[in-house]
């Protein structure tokens, strides 16, 4: 499992012109997951909700999504697992198939909103994400490395 982190002042996700997901500050998750794998997904949402990126009144990481009280824009991502090695068409087939991710990736909210609100685009849809990248601060999380 891979998720891109974006840490954000503003969020929301629209399909067909229409906004289905919206947050104030808070995260942006880009998720997407391997071929085969089955993630702890206790052990990675708690690792995201307990990550210092959120500037303390000294302006320092101090502070957690729990501390600031901020919200998740969560999006599922597949193209996460791209290879780009050979030839100039990305190469999805380390993406977990879709009905397989779409599963995993219902999971991985529920999980979340037990610690934070949520928001999210709809699995598989042609989505349009927009935000404000605050910092900016972006990290790639790879449960694998957990």
């Amino acid at each position: 499992m891979k998720i891109l982190i974006q840490r954000s002042l503003s969020s929301f996700v629209s399909v067909d012109s229409r906004k289905v997901g919206e947050i104030s500050s808070g995260m942006v998750l880009f998720v997407g997951f391997k071929k085969g794998e089955n993630p702890d997904f206790e052990k990675i949402v708690d690792k995201l909700v307990h990550l210092r990126i959120f500037s303390d009144e000294k302006g320092e990481f101090n502070s957690s999504i729990l501390d600031v009280r901020g919200s998740i824009l969560c999006v599922s991502q597949f193209t996460l697992y791209a290879s780009v090695k050979r030839g100039r068409r990305p190469d999805f087939s380390l993406a977990m198939p879709y009905e397989e991710a779409q599963v995993l990736y219902q999971k991985f909210v529920e999980v979340l909103k037990r610690w934070v609100p949520v928001e999210t685009g709809i699995f598989g849809e042609d989505m349009k994400v927009s935000f404000t990248n605050d910092g900016p601060v972006t990290l790639l999380l790879e449960s694998e490395d957990l």
